[in-house]
């Protein structure tokens, strides 16, 4: 156990009168006296008072922003605003100095792109150690409702040698030598040399391994990694993103929505439950960001009524088809506001689906039965052989948060939806089989991990909910 005090636990239960002992980096340092210290554990920041007489000049010129400080002392009452409490100091130790000309995180505001070109120091800053707090409770919910619900953990290969999506935007694992390649005689690279004995890939889902569980256990889930190779320098794409894909035996579309609702509202209540003061910053920063955008790049609603709308909202539910004509019908369209195409047989674009949630149903949409040319070859033709039995949930701000399906049970029908997708039947012969051997009716969904944190914390670049982004020519870190 840390021989310290958290500074969460002392504004939680305040033990006035005792002497506590607390560790960690100086915010500010006023008038040779007042320490503001931030140990991360909270967004709040415990006032050290020290007196002057105690400290040689050459000490407290080492205090500085950033400095890594140990203080023992009184816990009282403070008598000043702004603070509730402070440590009368008895005894103070500077644990690790810090050059004021040289440590790049000041008290001043720093844009986000500068933030992310130091982003082994942005956890210091009040925006950044709120994101990451409340990325670690949406992770411990995700885990607690999964585990409260009877499903199973399950850790999905990191490698695989099948593609999920069919994209074929996957990275390559190898351990040929890429000057000295082995070639057959066609001039083909021998993969058979390779370390796996064939090509293999940084795996895109879990979805189909944990499908093979669910088949025995009914109810699984996995989160963790997954890689896509798209060269996209946007603010809403990630090469290497965390994933949470949970997949139940004898469970149909209906079911399966109604895990999928049930799931993220429980994860933003719970978001709004332990995350209160980390949420009403990020909502005061939005607030003066927004303030700055033109009105129609505002959000539509503040961050924590954004929250409550969807938790606090049964989700609306109709089929692409009608959400189609309810486009084509509507004000936006007629008015040519859109800047896509409206017409059955796309793909719905963020502002369509923003629309609808936010103008037209103003809560959140449950989308199905999507055209099956733009889903995925393992969900459940219907029986108009047109569409598929696909699910997509749709919140304010962001649009498409959760993508799911009813699983194509049928061996048959999946062996045809593999020739019309060109999928080798070799490589996820595995998969198929599963079909053969007591196949049944199942569900379920993937759920990006750093989408649902965005919507969380209202932050609008992907690469600032996640630790260590990895983008296009940018592995830093």
């Amino acid at each position: 156990m840390p021989d310290h005090s958290s500074v969460s636990t002392l504004f939680s239960a305040p033990p006035l009168g005792n002497t506590i002992t607390v560790s960690g980096w100086v915010r500010t340092f006023r008038n040779d006296q007042f320490i503001a210290l931030s140990d991360g554990s909270t967004i709040r920041t415990l006032q050290i008072v020290i007196r002057k007489e105690n400290f040689d000049d050459a000490f407290l010129k080492r205090i500085n922003t950033g400095t890594s400080i140990r203080a023992t002392g009184k816990l009282e009452k403070s008598p000043g605003k702004g603070q509730e409490i402070e440590l009368i100091t008895e005894e103070l130790n500077i644990l690790g100095d810090c050059d004021a000309n040289e440590f790049p995180i000041q008290m001043k505001r720093h844009s986000l792109e500068f933030l992310r070109e130091k982003a082994h120091l942005r956890f210091r800053t009040n925006t950044f150690g709120a994101v990451f707090r409340i990325r670690h409770h949406l992770a411990f919910a995700i885990h607690k409702y999964f585990n409260d619900h009877g499903f199973f953990y399950l850790h999905a290969p990191v490698i695989t040698g099948s593609d999920a999506e069919g994209a074929g935007e996957m990275f390559r694992v190898t351990t040929l030598d890429l000057n000295n390649l082995p070639k057959k005689e066609d001039g083909r690279v021998d993969e058979s040399l390779d370390f796996f004995g064939k090509s293999t890939h940084l795996t895109v889902s879990g979805q189909l391994e944990a499908e093979l569980a669910a088949l025995a256990l009914s109810r699984v889930y996995t989160f963790g990694p997954t890689f896509r190779a798209e060269n996209s320098n946007t603010s809403r794409h990630l090469a290497e993103f965390w994933m949470i894909e949970p997949e139940v035996a004898f469970n149909d579309l209906v079911a399966n929505m109604d895990l999928a609702e049930d799931f993220l509202r429980y994860c933003i209540s719970y978001a709004l439950m332990h995350c209160k003061e980390d949420l009403e910053f990020l909502q005061e920063r939005e607030i003066s960001e927004d303030k700055m955008k033109p009105v129609e790049e505002r959000q539509p609603l503040p961050l924590l009524q954004r929250l409550q709308f969807v938790s606090n909202n049964t989700f609306e539910r109709l089929t692409y088809s009608e959400a189609i004509r309810v486009l084509l019908d509507s004000p936006y369209y007629k008015k040519k506001k859109f800047k896509f195409p409206v017409e059955w047989g796309i793909d719905l674009q963020s502002e369509h689906e923003r629309y609808l949630v936010e103008k037209h149903f103003k809560k959140p949409v449950i989308l199905t039965n999507y055209p099956a040319a733009i889903k995925a070859f393992y969900m459940r033709l219907n029986e108009d052989g047109k569409t598929v039995a696909a699910m997509d949930i749709l919140v304010p701000g962001i649009g498409e948060i959760i993508g799911g399906s009813q699983r194509e049970e049928r061996y048959d029908v999946l062996r045809r939806k593999c020739q019309q997708f060109q999928i080798d039947e070799e490589s996820i012969w595995w998969y198929l089989e599963t079909r053969k051997f007591g196949s049944c009716v199942h569900a379920g969904f993937g759920l990006g991990f750093e989408r649902l944190v965005m919507f969380v914390t209202g932050m609008q670049n992907i690469r600032d909910v996640i630790p260590f982004p990895r983008t296009p020519q940018n592995a830093a870190f």
